[in-house]
């Protein structure tokens, strides 16, 4: 089971052109559906924890199930919390193993976040893990968190350097016209904006709120320098219609196994398709050959 310093994996990622997928587990199917696309891509992949699961599931017990599923998987893994806005839930994560989290201060004051932020890279840089911070609003609703349109701002270039000059964190998340969610409209990235931050920054940036984004926008972003991209309604979307599948197919069935199984099977699709968007398949030889890889 070969885990990879978040920081490591999208640094190769960044350097070499292509993205790496970090997808949202929710439940047992759902990482199953993650890691078995990425071994038959043999791309490496990031999975992410969630406030919703944290809520439903707890965040130590997902990080056993995740283990324990991963344990015949030979790509590289990093298990990454997503968008903690607490310090104490953060350090949760780092002591029970995490290899990414990400402190998300985005609703804070500028120097409060920068504050938190700052704390958590030094004991994640201290431990081998990866950090990730934000700043902009990155619009939409995710585990319960909702940020209005209107409210979306998009990140600056001098915020964006300010707060990496302060923090030093590994990769930063900025609002550059993404949102969570499906989208009413197609989104326009911007690009302009995108540019002038990661040549200002030199480090991978985050796109949030990566589902539903057209393809070509997603490469062309990637192309300049995104270097990880969050997934999670899509898959949701996926999982929840193979099961409405199944129960098409017969209304009776109440086998667990063939319902939630067959949810399994189409997300499974969805990851594969967004891991071949991404450029990221069969870089995970690549990736274990040149980076510090901790096997468990």
């Amino acid at each position: 089971m070969p885990f990879v310093n978040g920081k490591e994996m999208l640094e190769h990622a960044r350097q070499n052109g292509y993205g790496i997928g970090a997808f949202s587990a929710h439940n047992a199917e759902t990482i199953q559906a993650i890691l078995e696309a990425a071994q038959e891509e043999q791309s490496p992949i990031m999975i992410q924890v969630g406030q919703k699961v944290i809520q439903n599931i707890g965040l130590e017990p997902m990080k056993v199930l995740i283990d324990s599923l991963a344990k015949n998987v030979t790509i590289p893994i990093a298990i990454h919390l997503d968008h903690s806005r607490q310090f104490e839930q953060t350090m949760e994560a780092v002591q029970v193993g995490f290899q990414s989290v990400m402190f998300d201060g985005s609703a804070l004051s500028f120097d409060r976040n920068i504050a938190i932020t700052k704390k958590v890279v030094e004991i994640a840089r201290a431990l081998g893990i990866g950090s990730e911070g934000e700043i902009g609003k990155i619009g939409g609703t995710e585990d319960d968190i909702t940020v209005d349109e209107k409210d979306a701002l998009i990140t600056t270039t001098d915020e964006a350097v300010a707060f990496v000059e302060a923090t030093d964190v590994d990769y930063l998340a900025v609002s550059i016209g993404t949102a969570h969610g499906i989208y009413k409209e197609t989104p326009k990235l911007r690009f302009e904006r995108l540019k002038e931050i990661v040549d200002a920054v030199k480090r991978p940036i985050v796109l949030h709120g990566g589902s539903d984004v057209p393809d070509e926008q997603v490469q062309r972003a990637i192309s300049l320098g995104v270097a990880k991209i969050n997934v999670d309604t899509e898959l949701r979307q996926a999982f929840t219609r193979g099961v409405q599948s199944a129960f098409q197919d017969d209304l009776n069935n109440i086998v667990l196994a063939d319902t939630l199984g067959e949810g399994r099977e189409y997300m499974k699709r969805k990851v594969q398709e967004k891991i071949r968007v991404f450029g990221s398949a069969g870089r995970a030889s690549e990736l274990m050959n040149v980076k510090k890889v901790v096997t468990l």
